[in-house]
């Protein structure tokens, strides 16, 4: 993939304590959530109209750099132990550049299936889109974005290093606000 054609901001984040380059610009609360075409377990495209329901749902959007490390693990299973805290009419969406298949399997591994799962690995068009793609890694930064029913971003949250978790109580807190 190339990623010469969006913009780069080097240094927007730390992987370790190494300096990373995002590429895309970056969504703020406020803008209008960018589309974008995930794929599903069943390995069928998905996309923002999907994730809102076409209007009828809020969408909490959980991005991680890969399930099958220790940061994105735990962030994931806390978030599901939490799920009773997101309000009715939100579906939430775990998205990594993981295959489906791992991500299935790390789903049932580690009973996390009541979340929804969407891949990055074929156009890292989610990436790109919310300006959190690590061009260095190819994989997603480690954020969180609240989306509202008339497509609008409510709350962002990029994590500035890739190692630490994100701030939990304040991304479900911002789905409290919503209608």
């Amino acid at each position: 993939m190339t990623t010469s054609t969006y913009p780069e901001r080097p240094g927007a984040i730390t992987f370790r304590g190494t300096p990373m380059t995002l590429v895309g610009t970056p969504v703020r609360a406020g803008d209008p959530a960018p589309d974008f075409q995930l794929t599903s377990g069943a390995l069928a495209p998905f996309t923002l109209k999907e994730a809102i329901d076409a209007g009828a749902r809020n969408a909490l959007f959980i991005a991680v750099p890969s399930l099958d490390t220790p940061t994105c693990s735990i962030e994931t299973n806390t978030f599901n132990k939490r799920l009773g805290e997101v309000p009715a009419g939100t579906a939430v969406f775990v998205v990594s550049a993981d295959l489906p298949f791992a991500q299935n399997r790390w789903a049932a591994a580690n009973g996390a299936e009541a979340l929804t799962y969407l891949s990055d690995y074929r156009q890292r068009s989610f990436g790109t889109a919310y300006g959190i793609l690590i061009k260095e890694l190819l994989l997603l930064a480690r954020a969180n974005f609240v989306v509202g029913k008339n497509g609008t971003v409510t709350y962002a949250e990029i994590v500035p290093e890739v190692a630490t978790e994100p701030n939990y109580d304040a991304t479900l807190a911002a789905l409290k606000h919503l209608k």
